[in-house]
């Protein structure tokens, strides 16, 4: 099996019953990407393969064979970070942070489509990905203040 992880071809042979999740943390050593349900009900472990929010925790490994994945590793770093992960600092949207590189990667996907979203269609993308922390309102305008940075920079 070939992926591409966080743009870095990844060669491996995982027992075929493997979720992503575990094939990401164990064999990747990807452990920001988080368990939390176990059951596709939370979102904690959403990534993005080819693109699509995808929860790892349910998405066998081998079933991603040929794809690109991307883990909260390789949306920005502290170096060079994303304009949602900015955003996210500025708004106090991570409280725990538990649910966070979930609610990012969904969020990445949300602009990647959309530049300009509206709040109704934040809460949309987001809707898989719980916050027990009650952060909901700061998560949205975090994604709508990331939407504002990236069309700004995009103008420039």
């Amino acid at each position: 099996m070939r992926l591409i992880v966080n743009g870095r071809p990844v060669d491996a042979d995982p027992p075929g019953h493997q979720p992503l999740l575990d094939f990401l943390r164990d064999a990747c050593g990807l452990t920001g990407t988080k368990r939390g349900c176990d059951r596709g009900e939370c979102g904690a472990c959403t990534v993005l393969v080819d693109g699509e929010p995808t929860l790892s925790c349910l998405a066998l490994a081998h079933g991603c064979d040929g794809q690109s994945v991307q883990t909260i590793e390789g949306l920005g770093d502290v170096d060079a970070p994303h304009a949602l992960q900015e955003a996210f600092v500025a708004e106090d949207a991570a409280q725990c942070g538990f649910c966070t590189p979930g609610q990012l990667m969904a969020a990445a996907a949300l602009l990647a489509r959309v530049d300009d979203p509206t709040e109704a269609e934040v809460r949309s993308a987001l809707s898989g990905n719980l916050c027990r922390c009650g952060t909901h309102p700061k998560i949205v305008r975090a994604v709508r203040r990331a939407a504002q940075a990236i069309r700004s920079s995009d103008a420039s």
